[in-house]
């Protein structure tokens, strides 16, 4: 466990480079100019014995919460910026006044790239810590195996994860992208676009990336016109060795690659597929599961020309976000990257934050039926609303990669798209 002193040794050498060290930020000009500023320091916090009816770790003047992510293992590539984006979020809040007058404490556990190591750091964290929520997970393997927990023991994840969807729970706010809203609106643009025909799929061997295969084969074979699978591949976790799918590859020659390759395998995997000679400005690449805290590691030379459908890039152009990367690089270093899911778990605190106060308390139940109708106007992705069913509406957008490591936005849905965890005929 760390508390707010963070150690940065601990996180992946991956990604060492981005963790500048925890300078404060001088937060309240930035929030000022952000319209985030919502809570003067000053203001009378409401009694604890009102706030706080079920034993949660809230006292008169402090509030605890949990960060429960992959500092350690495969996992660390991807989830090292959620821990950052969520430390962000906090100190942003607490400059501001904090929630209910109370300042922030966080505690944070290591899931270590291990589902039960998940588990049992959150069970750790509600019944010992009795957080008063926790922003967490990466993989849906890992949600799958904290979601009990959280259920039994009543607490409340914010998951930042684009994921396959067929879940709902009135213990977890998703906060990344569910599949009608990724997989079905970036198969329909592929195919517009780039008139692809043939997929060949690929994926790392676990819940996510198997079920959104099963949702997008459907797609393709059902809903895409004259569409076909000619190939499909899992390959476990931290795996390396690509070359035998590679040459699959180049022999079906495929109109799409369509990747779900995750963690650390991404490093490799577009290594060996510049080495064998694919060109992606050529062959088209459209992937899932990169963001630019991939390409941090995987280098922007090796994935320059693929695609990637998110509902966040950094290179977003608009007031929201430009603050946001700024207040992100001031306090975690100038040569820090931001992917989609970095962005999601930023939205974590404050959709809580501003949960918890039109609650106006920090119990649980309460905050699950307060929880639809939340609206972020100041999100960097642009605006984002809790649906009934503790998704969130979200634009759909797909990025070009760039040899710098950045994405050029090449499409965007003009509307939010209403979150659909349960699509028709995909279950």
């Amino acid at each position: 466990m760390s508390s707010n002193n963070d150690n940065s040794s601990r996180f992946s050498a991956t990604r060492r480079k981005l963790l500048m060290g925890m300078a404060a930020l001088p937060a309240v000009p930035l929030l000022a100019q952000t319209g985030l500023l919502t809570t003067p320091a000053h203001a009378q916090a409401p009694a604890t014995a009102d706030v706080n009816t079920t034993g949660l770790a809230v006292t008169d003047d402090e509030v605890t919460v949990g960060i429960l992510h992959s500092v350690t293992g495969t996992m660390a590539i991807s989830e090292t910026g959620s821990v950052q984006a969520e430390k962000l979020a906090i100190d942003q809040i607490n400059a501001a006044g904090g929630v209910l007058g109370r300042k922030i404490k966080y505690i944070q556990e290591d899931g270590a790239s291990d589902w039960p190591t998940f588990a049992e750091k959150a069970k750790k964290l509600l019944v010992q810590d009795k957080v008063a929520a926790i922003f967490g997970c990466w993989t849906s393997a890992s949600r799958k195996a904290v979601l009990p927990v959280v259920e039994q023991y009543n607490g409340m994840l914010y998951y930042p994860t684009f994921y396959e969807g067929l879940e709902q729970s009135k213990n977890v706010i998703y906060t990344g992208q569910e599949a009608t809203q990724q997989i079905l609106a970036g198969l329909d643009w592929v195919q517009e676009t780039k008139g692809g025909k043939t997929f060949y799929l690929i994926g790392s061997d676990y819940i996510w990336p198997r079920t959104s295969m099963k949702i997008a084969r459907k797609h393709i074979e059902g809903h895409l016109k004259d569409s076909k699978v000619v190939g499909e591949e899992y390959f476990p976790l931290g795996h390396t060795q690509f070359n035998s799918v590679i040459n699959k590859i180049k022999l079906k020659k495929p109109d799409v690659i369509y990747a779900a390759v995750v963690g650390g395998s991404n490093v490799a995997f577009y290594k060996q597929l510049k080495a064998a000679g694919i060109d992606l400005s050529k062959q088209t690449l459209l992937t899932i599961s990169v963001t630019e805290d991939e390409i941090d590691g995987i280098g922007g030379e090796n994935i320059a020309g693929a695609y990637s459908c998110m509902k966040y890039f950094q290179s977003l152009d608009n007031p929201n976000n430009k603050e946001f990367v700024a207040a992100f690089k001031k306090m975690w270093g100038e040569k820090t990257v931001i992917g989609d899911v970095t962005q999601a778990a930023y939205l974590g605190p404050w959709l809580w934050k501003m949960t918890v106060e039109k609650a106006g308390s920090f119990d649980i139940d309460k905050i699950a039926e307060a929880s639809p109708g939340i609206e972020f106007t100041k999100a960097p992705e642009g605006y984002v609303k809790i649906h009934k069913n503790h998704h969130l509406w979200s634009k759909t957008r797909v990025g070009q990669a760039q040899v710098d490591g950045q994405f050029k936005v090449v499409f965007e849905t003009p509307d939010l798209i209403e979150p659909n965890p349960f699509p028709e005929g995909y279950q």
